[in-house]
């Protein structure tokens, strides 16, 4: 969408840029480009609609924010040297918006080392709620709990004879610990677990395996690419298993590149529908897009807003002039900050968990439906 790709070129700074206009710095590592860029891209979209209207309104306390982001491409350790430079030679007040977990996860003794808090990581890794981490402050929903609601949905519809593939990293086995929580609630077993490298999944290994198990329903749980060519493998198999991914894939861009082999798969969601216009987070949204010539919304851009409203509101209680301690202070202070239609954030000293809430839709006439 040429104007989502003008509102993302809007929010990338160059350092002169910033060292004219900007009064509060923000940093954000995540893979603008590489196999994610299309949902990264849409979150950005989506957080950037919250920050244009704010700084069009002066900003906060006077002072107007400004993103800093760097491309890591889907890379731990870009995503690790990225949050090193952002924090100790671009100075940035707080980090926003990391993707993917083991990537988030090279950026937590950056975190750890200055002090600074990250806000809104775009992933649902449990590792970032329990233990607690001191300095990241989720918004989203867990992993865990998307793929337990997941095989639940699959059981209740009379499918029970499921398949998992899982990313090999940190990101997939979080994903099949739920999915493992929900199969053990529906007191199933899976017909077949699959890891699968992250980088380069091996389909002469998988698809096979599939093809032997002969699953209703295979899960997969990894992110962009490795699912839109893990379900063109099937389908090309001639396998009608129903095929369930999780939120991180949840973008218009996912949905493109799966193209005619995109109907009836289920991607579930973290957010209420981005349609659903009388619910007043995604009301206000809409707005907002509309006026940058916005023609939709995506979950992804949902995703970036919600986290983008909940930074703008710790910005805010940091008061003018904010230090890296007082933003966390503000962060912590947050308690029942309704986002729109009763969803609620809240955090604390020891609970830094954000919003749990869990859904289903599936891929219909090129665009998602619940």
């Amino acid at each position: 969408m040429k104007s989502l790709r003008l509102l993302c070129t809007a929010g990338l700074l160059t350092l002169s840029a910033l060292q004219v206009a900007a009064q509060i710095v923000i940093g954000q590592t995540a893979g603008t480009t590489g196999p994610v860029a299309s949902g990264v891209n849409e979150t950005i979209a989506g957080a950037q609609l919250v920050i244009d209207s704010v700084n069009a309104q002066g900003g906060v306390n006077g002072e107007r924010i400004e993103i800093l982001r760097l491309d890591d491409g889907f890379d731990p350790k870009r995503a690790g040297e990225n949050a090193r430079v952002l924090i100790e030679e671009r100075k940035v007040l707080a980090l926003f918006l990391s993707r993917g977990t083991p990537h988030t996860q090279a950026i937590l003794p950056w975190l750890d080392k200055h002090g600074v808090a990250l806000v809104g990581p775009s992933t649902g890794a449990m590792v970032l709620h329990k233990p607690l981490q001191k300095h990241v402050f989720n918004v989203r929903s867990t992993y865990q709990r998307e793929a337990e609601k997941a095989v639940q949905h699959l059981h209740t519809v009379g499918i029970d004879r499921i398949a998992v593939v899982h990313a090999a990293d940190s990101f997939g086995k979080d994903g099949l610990e739920g999915a493992t929580a929900g199969f053990t609630k529906a007191r199933l077993t899976p017909v077949a677990v699959i890891p699968a490298d992250r980088e380069k999944p091996d389909y002469s290994v998988i698809l096979p395996a599939l093809a032997k198990a002969n699953p209703q329903a295979v899960l997969w749980i990894a992110s962009g690419d490795a699912v839109v060519d893990g379900v063109k493998g099937l389908r090309a198999a001639r396998s009608a298993a129903q095929v369930v991914t999780l939120s991180n894939n949840a973008s218009t861009g996912f949905i493109k590149q799966l193209g005619p082999v995109s109907a009836g798969v289920i991607v579930t969601q973290v957010f209420p529908s981005e349609r659903a216009s009388g619910q007043p987070m995604v009301k206000e949204a809409m707005g907002l897009a509309k006026a940058q010539g916005q023609e939709a919304l995506s979950p992804q851009m949902l995703e970036g807003f919600a986290a983008a409203k909940v930074l703008v509101e710790a910005l805010r209680r940091a008061g003018p002039k904010p230090t890296r301690p007082r933003v966390l202070a503000a962060l912590e202070s947050i308690r029942g900050f309704d986002l729109g239609g009763g969803l609620d954030v809240s955090y604390s000293p020891t609970d830094h968990t954000g919003i749990d809430f869990a859904d289903l839709a599936i891929i219909s006439e090129g665009r998602f439906k619940r």
